[in-house]
């Protein structure tokens, strides 16, 4: 199931003309269930929740669901936001991660979940991920600026990426 089929206000009924705000801005429950997977075109899961970060209004990470079978002895994994790009030709995310690379991530499971908020846990995945911490005018490891523009459609051939503020582009959604 992709975000189009949990379109419940129609946001991405009809984006061919760029007159609706999807996929270049999208409803956050449209997309937990989203899967996920990485350049290898290897399946690492699905997005099970999006947690924000209140104090600077900037999404933090998606928190990753991979193993298990039927949804019991899955671990749950926190990415940055950033680490992810949205595919809009397949309708799913990637994760530059290898699979193998994926299992050494660090992880809990749905009944104990970290501090997300602490400065340890965001240092941890983001130097396991290789991005920045969720500064306003950080770059990402794409090299966009953070709070400017989000948002890497790198299948959209209707979208340029280009925009009139400086250090804005090309950065992941």
């Amino acid at each position: 199931m992709s975000y189009l089929d949990r379109d419940t206000y129609g946001i991405y009924s009809d984006t061919s003309d760029n007159s609706g705000p999807g996929p270049r801005l999208m409803g956050a429950d449209t997309l937990i269930g989203e899967d996920v997977y990485n350049h290898q075109d290897e399946d690492l899961g699905d997005i099970k929740e999006i947690m924000l970060d209140m104090r600077h209004g900037q999404v933090a990470y998606a928190v990753l669901s991979f193993g298990g079978w039927l949804g019991m002895g899955d671990k749950l994994f926190a990415v940055p936001w950033q680490a992810l790009q949205l595919d809009t030709a397949n309708k799913r995310f990637l994760l530059d991660v290898s699979k193998d690379h994926l299992k050494n991530a660090p992880g809990f499971n749905k009944d104990n979940w970290p501090d997300m908020a602490s400065t340890e846990f965001s240092t941890q995945i983001h130097d396991f991920y290789g991005t920045q911490q969720n500064v306003p005018g950080a770059r990402t490891a794409s090299g966009s600026v953070m709070g400017s523009s989000s948002g890497s459609l790198q299948s959209d051939p209707g979208y340029s990426g280009s925009s009139s503020n400086p250090g804005s582009g090309s950065g992941n959604l």
